[in-house]
């Protein structure tokens, strides 16, 4: 089998409503998994910085405008396969702060995204690594 590293970057973003908080969260038109928004850093920009690559894909995937309120992104690791290659997978999550947009105008990459209070995303993320991403985004949001 082959191997492959590939870095992404992503945005874990929040919506103030009165005194609730709503997350984004997407659902992947492939495999359906629930997640963050989140896509391949230079992909089509070469020399993109990550934190440009990060509000791109949330507003392509998440279809909305966020902007970045911590500059620490979490990192996240894992693997995957993808047809003959064992994909090695870094990503990173920053925390964002929703300005405009509205979820349905996303792109073909998502069936669905949606914002969520916390604990219906907690139990709608389908992967332990992004739960373990927005447990430690928590603990930034909580402490300004």
């Amino acid at each position: 089998m082959k191997h492959k590293e590939e870095v992404s970057a992503g945005g874990i973003v929040y919506k103030k409503i009165d005194s609730k908080i709503l997350w984004l969260i997407t659902q992947h038109s492939q495999h359906k998994g629930w997640s963050f928004p989140k896509g391949l850093i230079g992909d089509e920009n070469k020399g993109e910085p990550m934190e440009e690559a990060a509000l791109r894909e949330v507003q392509e995937e998440g279809g909305v405008k966020a902007k970045i309120v911590n500059k620490e992104p979490v990192k996240i690791s894992y693997k995957y396969r993808f047809e003959d290659y064992l994909i090695d997978k870094n990503v990173y999550y920053f925390l964002m702060e929703y300005i405009s947009g509205d979820p349905k105008d996303h792109d073909w990459e998502v069936a669905e995204a949606r914002f969520l209070p916390q604990d219906e995303l907690l139990q709608t993320l389908s992967f332990k690594t992004d739960k373990e991403a927005f447990q430690t985004i928590l603990d930034k949001f909580e402490k300004g």
